[in-house]
């Protein structure tokens, strides 16, 4: 099993804990359950998390409460609220505020299966954008001053006349510098050079 996916579970029950554990385990998805929000708190080592399986109503700090925590804290994690009837109210409102998505209890096996994969899915996507944008920041940081400048006015749209105008330099320097920001971004054409400057302005 893939450790990356793995879906951390908070739920005071301790039978829902191995009933959720087991069906991941026989989807093929690793998992870590915690007996309360308060115990992943105090946990030891700083796992990374695909997903969240979190109930709303736990003695001590409940759900909702470490939910506001994990998104003042900007948890990358995507959660799924594991709710009762009468705490749909609250998991709607956390929709609003960033949570993925919510399940009633007692819930259908594959409906909780379809969702946890949607959001492992979504995490992934996620990551890779910003591992993306990580090693474009570093081919980025490879070009000078001079070029940068000149990437930023490829993008807008600008020809090498223009460019050469804004900068006061030749075109045929702007030629020159566009040749190396191509390189250096290992860009294969303009827009493709236009969509790594979209990446590098995502927040890291």
């Amino acid at each position: 099993m893939r450790k990356e996916n793995r879906v951390c579970i908070i739920d005071d029950d301790e039978a829902i804990r191995e009933a959720l554990n087991l069906l991941l385990y026989a989807a093929g998805i690793s998992s870590r359950a915690f007996a309360s929000a308060d115990q992943f708190l105090g946990r030891e080592e700083d796992e990374e998390f695909a997903c969240m399986l979190l109930d709303i109503r736990m003695p001590g700090t409940d759900g909702f409460a470490l939910f506001q925590k994990l998104i003042r804290e900007k948890a990358p994690y995507p959660i799924i609220f594991i709710t009762g009837h009468g705490d749909i109210p609250l998991a709607v409102g956390a929709i609003k505020q960033g949570a993925f998505d919510f399940l009633t209890k007692p819930f259908q096996h594959g409906e909780l299966l379809a969702k946890v994969k949607a959001a492992v899915a979504h995490y992934l996507g996620e990551r890779k954008t910003l591992l993306d944008a990580h090693e474009l920041k570093h081919r980025a940081g490879t070009c000078t001053p001079r070029e940068r400048d000149v990437m930023e006015l490829l993008v807008e749209g600008l020809p090498n006349k223009k460019i050469a105008e804004a900068l006061n330099i030749s075109p045929r320097t702007v030629e020159i510098h566009r040749a190396h920001v191509m390189e250096k971004m290992a860009a294969e054409s303009l827009p493709d050079l236009v969509r790594m400057a979209a990446l590098l302005r995502l927040p890291k």
